[in-house]
């Protein structure tokens, strides 16, 4: 996986893990549902990414 795409999606997962804990935080449950939603578009992005990788060696 490049590197770069790598860490763009780490960052995007944890970008959603802090919305999600400011959203509970302040009690507002669309924040959070908005960070859980940012955290599966990372955790799935990566997994495609690693598939890829899988296929390639």
């Amino acid at each position: 996986m490049a590197a770069g795409k790598k860490a763009k999606n780490i960052g995007t997962t944890a970008k959603g893990k802090a919305k999600e804990a400011a959203g509970r935080a302040v009690g507002n449950e669309s924040l959070e549902a908005k960070g859980r939603a940012e955290q599966a578009k990372g955790d799935a992005k990566q997994a495609a990414e690693k598939a890829k990788d899988t296929f390639r060696h």
